[in-house]
């Protein structure tokens, strides 16, 4: 049973926001893009392994996906927890395609992918860490021994996975997608006392989830960029040109001559992703919209069934994710 379910994790959403936001001919744009590429496909590695998850017993075991939880000072993350009666898995998914090579010398791992090399931390040091922390995190919190597993998962079933002859014990923490399953049954037979019950196992899946702390960062310092480099407005999906202007209930792009219905409700989402902004006012709205005309933008905050506070001129709207509504993908119209 799937108690989180997996989300597309937020620095996705704000790289997307940045690069619609900022000038094509930012300075630091490709940095963005390679970072958004990166993140992109370390997501899609997360999502195969929803298909091998999924042949679980759901009344056996417990998945709880993307947990970022807080232990003493600092946080640590896990891809996916995989929650039984008998033990626990930790999981790190990595997204990696061609040839990957452990080096158990160095402890890094090297891809080789179009005759090109690239080296990356190992992930079983980091999934080792992320172990020990979870242990101590299961003291702190009042839950008896249990045991815990881990395993770096290898999503692409076509990567072929190296390492020196010596370094026996690698097929034991890393392994690709398909065998995920196999590998939980083994877990399973190899510990068929049960150390929780069924509503230990629910409380820890709840608290987990409660426990779960979203990243606070701000992507606009993380990248050093200043506020005012970012575009405000509504901007065109189909040639990125904005601001747009509000006709006739309309935003009308000037350069392709497009017409958009709901163009804010993007542009919002925009504002609250890239400045961390929770609310906002009828007069930050005006701004940032580009709209001079109170009524309008009032109109057009009010047609979002937002949640506010205050009355009138001091109203306040709420645009945290879950009350700014979303909109299918559909192109906007076209003027002739």
């Amino acid at each position: 049973m799937i108690i989180k379910a997996r989300e597309i994790p937020e620095i996705i959403l704000e790289l997307q926001a940045l690069l619609r936001r900022l000038p094509l001919q930012y300075h630091n744009i490709q940095v963005l893009v390679d970072e958004l590429n990166r993140r992109t496909a370390g997501h899609k590695g997360e999502e195969a392994l929803d298909y091998p998850l999924s042949l679980l017993d759901p009344q056996k075991y417990l998945i709880l996906h993307g947990l970022r939880l807080q232990i003493d000072n600092h946080f640590f993350q896990i891809d996916t927890l995989v929650i039984s009666k008998n033990f626990i898995l930790l999981i790190e998914v990595k997204n990696l395609a061609g040839t990957i090579y452990f080096d158990p010398v160095f402890s890094q791992l090297i891809q080789i992918k179009e005759e090109q090399q690239t080296v990356y931390p190992d992930p079983q040091i980091q999934l080792h860490r992320q172990k020990t922390h979870f242990e101590k995190w299961l003291r702190l919190n009042g839950f008896s021994s249990i045991p815990i597993y881990s395993l770096v998962v290898i999503s692409n079933d076509r990567t072929l996975i190296k390492t020196s002859p010596n370094n026996h014990k690698i097929h034991s923490t890393v392994i690709h997608r398909h065998l995920l399953p196999t590998r939980i049954t083994q877990f399973e037979r190899n510990n068929f006392s049960e150390n929780y019950n069924d509503k230990e196992i629910k409380k820890l899946a709840r608290m987990l989830k409660k426990k779960h702390r979203m990243t606070e960062h701000s992507i606009l310092e993380r990248f050093h960029i200043s506020p005012s480099e970012i575009r405000g407005g509504v901007i065109c999906k189909l040639c990125n040109h904005g601001p747009l202007v509000r006709k006739h209930g309309f935003w009308f792009c000037t350069k392709c001559k497009s017409k958009d219905t709901n163009g804010h409700i993007q542009a919002l989402m925009d504002y609250q992703l890239i400045f961390k902004k929770e609310t906002i006012t009828n007069g930050e709205a005006r701004k940032y919209l580009n709209i001079e005309s109170r009524f309008v933008v009032t109109r057009l905050l009010k047609s979002l069934s937002l949640s506010s506070t205050g009355d009138k001129k001091s109203t306040t709207y709420n645009l945290t994710k879950q009350n700014v509504p979303t909109t299918p993908n559909k192109k906007p119209a076209t003027t002739k």
